[in-house]
């Protein structure tokens, strides 16, 4: 008597911003619910799906060279299927599958609901199934998710963007702003707190623009007071709003709600009047500024960090001097700092004044000194702080080698701490629980508490990683979804990231 055959395996390899590394958890849940099962760590997935960028540079030259890498692995072994979903999916349509016919199913970023289908309709009819919807047909959320932490979870409150920055081609990826309901929303967040999730991010192209859809232009303030009110929901995040539409009672819903996080990212992108205007960035520098100042005056201890292009085309010495400037006005705790570089079909590629090279990078070596330099001041200003921290899983890259564990401060700031008790001894702690550090040592991008732990408080997050480490792994291991960025919390500043704010 022949046993059954084994569940079929996958791999999801994710590029770009926090909106891909959502959607992969959804990929992830879509598989699942079909019956793979996530391949062991080492082995080769019977399906690979990659999960694009169309903002990262050269982003379809690494697509095809992964691609390239995988033919010959997918000739030898039949049965294995690859596909191509995201922006770049969305945007190359036409040529994946002339470029790489041994790509099985390509979907956009309407339609990730659709990708067990096609791979079983690519399996029986033998060819490539290509489905690209032009606008959204079920919201991604409604959608099964495998989410990789088992105590913080994204949320998303809208995808699309109304906005239509020069430098940026998600809008016409992603399509228009299209806002869920807020009582979908908060069911969800009270059915992950349930799940043992204590810290929730709220996502979205556009965040702040939430309720436009429905004509509510105060329905994300309303939304993070709803959060205030969900018991058991301890940390609330939001990323990225943009200044043209952050309005005052929003500061005040991040003021008086004990729960939302007194940090904010805030994409500036330049200093520069001028440069705002040609970016058709509808605020400038001045807003931006006021913004930050009502900010510290309802929430002093506010960490706030951004995103910021060098080079756009036209910025002159000038323009740039003027984003130092507001860079050393602000004080920014971390940025995120890019070359501009030209991404095709975005009307900036064909701006006049395409700025050299060569003064790009010295424009950005000037600013990431200037940026570390102001970081690393901010940060020493909290030593000798006690810090609650929320105890992270694979944010420490150097944990093992310096025996130390890592959190995220109420103001998302990194703490690498050790996990010692007053009298020398290894204290026991979770991913999930909370721990009150002292703060000992201050770096530009991260802090250290190498004292003892003042205390540890076991939480509900704590049990529900216990608890999923406690599950025998199936088909001999699971695999983590590459997403390329910390699934928790605001990436370390300073990487080659996409720019999507």
């Amino acid at each position: 008597m022949s046993s059954a055959a084994p569940p079929r395996t996958y791999e999801v390899r994710t590029y770009g911003c926090q909106m891909n590394v959502h959607d992969s958890e959804r990929l992830s849940g879509l598989l699942e619910d079909a019956g793979y099962v996530a391949a062991a760590d080492g082995s080769s997935a019977d399906v690979v799906v990659f999960n694009t960028c169309a903002v990262r540079e050269n982003a379809d030259n690494k697509l095809y060279g992964n691609l390239g890498h995988l033919a010959p692995i997918k000739a030898a072994r039949p049965g294995m299927q690859i596909a191509v979903g995201g922006c770049l999916a969305q945007k190359d349509r036409e040529t994946i599958t002339t470029r790489a016919p041994w790509v099985d199913v390509v979907f956009g970023t309407h339609n990730i609901g659709a990708l067990p289908v096609l791979l079983e309709r690519a399996r029986i009819a033998e060819e490539a199934q290509v489905e690209i919807l032009e606008s959204l047909d079920v919201f991604p959320s409604t959608l099964p998710t495998k989410r990789e932490s088992a105590y913080a979870a994204w949320v998303s409150i809208s995808v699309g963007c109304n906005n239509t920055c020069t430098f940026c081609i998600v809008p016409s990826l992603r399509g228009k702003e299209k806002d869920r309901r807020p009582g979908d929303i908060l069911a969800e967040i009270r059915a992950l707190v349930a799940e043992g999730v204590t810290e929730v991010t709220l996502l979205g192209q556009n965040v702040n623009a939430y309720g436009v859809e429905f004509g509510d232009r105060q329905a994300f303030s309303k939304l993070l007071r709803a959060c205030g009110e969900i018991e058991g929901l301890e940390r609330v995040r939001f990323t990225s709003p943009h200044p043209a539409e952050f309005t005052d009672d929003v500061i005040e819903a991040m003021a008086e709600t004990p729960n939302v996080m007194p940090s904010l990212h805030m994409p500036l992108q330049s200093g520069s009047d001028a440069v705002l205007r040609a970016m058709r960035r509808s605020y400038r520098s001045a807003r931006y500024l006021g913004i930050i100042e009502r900010v510290r005056a309802a929430i002093p201890h506010a960490a706030i960090t951004t995103d910021i292009i060098v080079g756009f085309p036209g910025e002159t010495e000038e323009d740039f001097a003027a984003t130092l400037d507001v860079v050393r006005r602000a004080r920014f705790s971390s940025a995120f700092t890019f070359q501009y570089s030209i991404r095709p079909g975005t009307p900036a590629a064909d701006l006049p004044g395409q700025v050299d090279p060569g003064v790009v990078k010295d424009r950005y070596g000037r600013l990431v000194e200037v940026v570390n330099e102001i970081a690393w001041a901010e940060n020493r200003r909290l030593v000798g702080a006690t810090l609650e921290l929320m105890v992270a899983e694979g944010e420490g890259r150097k944990d093992a080698e310096t025996h130390r564990l890592s959190g995220r401060a109420p103001d998302n700031r990194l703490v690498h701490f050790s996990a010692l008790d007053a009298a020398g001894r290894p204290i026991e702690v979770r991913p999930g629980d909370m721990v009150t550090v002292e703060v000992t040592y201050a770096a530009p991008h991260h802090l250290v508490a190498d004292g003892p732990v003042r205390s540890v408080r076991a939480t509900r997050s704590g049990d529900a990683w216990a608890a999923r480490q406690a599950r025998p792994a199936e088909s001999g291991g699971t695999r983590s979804v590459g997403l390329g960025m910390p699934s928790v919390g605001v990436p370390e500043p300073l990487p080659a990231a996409p720019v999507c704010g």
